[in-house]
């Protein structure tokens, strides 16, 4: 289908169509294309996905249209092309979400990228525990209980707040002052979220049909 073919002039219905093979070069496609339903095994020729996505953003959002597309990378094997759909099938449905559904999957999608791209978690964290580290290297915490404490250590105390299930004894023997109070609330709460966005994206990675 659109073999060597001109551009198409005005809308190209396909609901509820089934081929076996579709090959289609992206300039061919109209304007307006209507996806619903629509479901191909093979697709031809083989292009980057970043080629591919605009042709779904001529509909209305259709989570089959990004699933159909997501299937016919992972039959030839293209891992990056596969997780690019998936990225942009969140990232679209985000559009029909209320404000409050929306600030959430922005935060998994900067942090963890749904959970597609852990490394990016990665950095996050690492970043975070550079900042604490330093801030509590030059300023320690003064101890709640004097002589009782453990040595203090701002990498491990850094982690304590960071890690929410972790625990190496140092955040519950000192106590940080002022700004730096603020920062240790802080990098609690940036731990617990990067850590429940994590888990969210992985889920929902492995959940995907």
């Amino acid at each position: 289908m659109a073999r060597d073919a001109a551009p198409i002039e005005g809308t190209v219905n396909l609901r509820r169509t089934q081929l076996q093979l579709l090959y289609a070069e992206p300039a061919v496609w109209p304007g307006q294309v209507r996806l619903g339903e629509f479901a191909y095994t093979t697709l031809l020729p083989h292009l980057p996905a970043a080629d591919r996505l605009p042709l779904l953003e001529h509909d209305e959002y259709l989570p089959h249209a990004y699933q159909q597309l997501t299937a016919a990378y992972q039959r030839v094997g293209d891992d990056a092309a596969t997780r690019l759909v998936q990225l942009a099938a969140y990232r679209r449905h985000r559009t029909t979400l209320p404000a409050y559904a929306r600030a959430w999957s922005w935060v998994q999608d900067i942090t963890v990228g749904f959970g597609f791209r852990p490394v990016r978690a990665a950095a996050w964290l690492g970043a975070l525990l550079l900042i604490g580290t330093i801030a509590y290297a030059l300023h320690h915490p003064r101890p709640l209980k004097s002589g009782e404490a453990p040595d203090f250590n701002p990498l491990f105390y850094t982690l304590d707040l960071l890690l929410p299930i972790i625990g190496f004894g140092q955040q519950s023997a000192y106590a940080p002052h002022s700004g730096y109070q603020w920062l240790s609330y802080a990098l609690i709460i940036s731990g617990w979220l990067l850590v429940t966005t994590i888990v969210a994206g992985i889920t929902r990675a492995i959940s995907w049909p």
